[in-house]
């Protein structure tokens, strides 16, 4: 199956600054690909040039196997587009602010008001289609919005941070928006923050510092992964663990809450050290256990472990 959209050695400085270092991947239709790292990764900077908001320096761009230039190009109206901050016409009401994009793409009423019940219906915002958008909650807001960039039915639909800030509820409300579109064959690009939202995508790329260090399903990166994470919480809460870093055979230590992350390929060694070093510090260990990865931890490995090697 052709992917609807393919990405080869793409680059984007600016001055100094590299901001996208040679990315090449491929969303296939009635995919989910997740674009994931910390700010300044590039996730943005990559939306928008597949959106034609910002040129890139090398590289190319394919969309339904046409290449995509400086100049705009017909295929464009077959993807959508919701970047961070999406803007409604906050006094038009949901009815309004979805017949007007529609009318944009230039759609006939019939086929108008049958993508808008359909939509509002899905969305569960058809209750709400009197309501202006400035009066709609944050959650409801995102939702319309992809509804928006949804009316016209397109084959590709980038999706930068949609669910940032928005409730647990809307959340879950917007994947299965999603997914209801995936499952028609649309191919989706997405970029987020959370993880368990990485972890719902059919392939994760993993960027840091501009360039892609891991591109693969979920389920690949979490068996590759080959060290052991060892939780511990201590009585009272170490907070910055620095006197733990040093100790030999830790390969990376972060805090999850209250709780200490130590990653690892000899867990014995640093079980005995850690014990050592919190009796000295006259520090009380609760619980120091191996635990499961998650995808967290998946993530905040993979990065630390690239994030020199890319800068280098």
């Amino acid at each position: 199956m052709e992917p609807v959209l393919q990405i080869d050695d793409l680059k984007k400085s600016f001055g100094a600054l590299e901001a996208v270092r040679g990315l090449t991947l491929a969303v296939h239709p009635g995919e989910i690909v997740g674009l994931v790292g910390p700010d300044g990764a590039g996730k943005t900077t990559t939306m928008r040039m597949v959106a034609g908001l910002v040129t890139p320096n090398a590289g190319s761009i394919r969309i339904l196997q046409t290449t995509i230039g400086a100049a705009p190009s017909p295929v464009r109206a077959q993807m959508g587009y919701m970047p961070q901050q999406y803007s409604l016409y906050g006094d038009l009401s949901v009815e309004e602010n979805l017949r007007f994009f529609a009318g944009m793409y230039g759609l006939e009423s019939k086929v108008m008001l049958a993508r808008e019940h359909r939509l509002l219906g899905i969305a569960r915002l058809e209750e709400f289609r009197d309501r202006p958008a400035a009066a709609l909650s944050g959650g409801m807001y995102k939702k319309l919005a992809l509804s928006c960039a949804l009316v016209h039915e397109p084959r590709l639909l980038l999706l930068d941070e949609p669910t940032n800030g928005v409730d647990p509820i809307s959340r879950r409300e917007l994947w299965a928006l999603l997914r209801e579109q995936v499952g028609e064959g649309v191919g989706v690009l997405i970029s987020t923050p959370y993880m368990d939202e990485a972890a719902r995508c059919d392939r994760v790329a993993l960027l840091v510092d501009g360039a892609l260090v891991a591109f693969d399903t979920p389920a690949a990166l979490a068996t590759a992964f080959a060290a052991t994470i060892l939780e511990l919480v201590t009585e009272p809460a170490l907070g910055t663990p620095a006197a733990l870093e040093a100790l030999a055979a830790v390969d990376q230590i972060y805090t999850v809450g209250r709780k200490i992350h130590l990653v690892t390929h000899d867990p014995t060694t640093v079980q005995r050290a850690v014990r050592d070093q919190l009796a000295a510090q006259g520090v009380r260990s609760l619980r120091l256990e191996v635990v499961a990865p998650t995808f967290e931890d998946i993530f905040l490995s993979l990065s630390s472990a690239k994030s020199s090697e890319v800068r280098r």
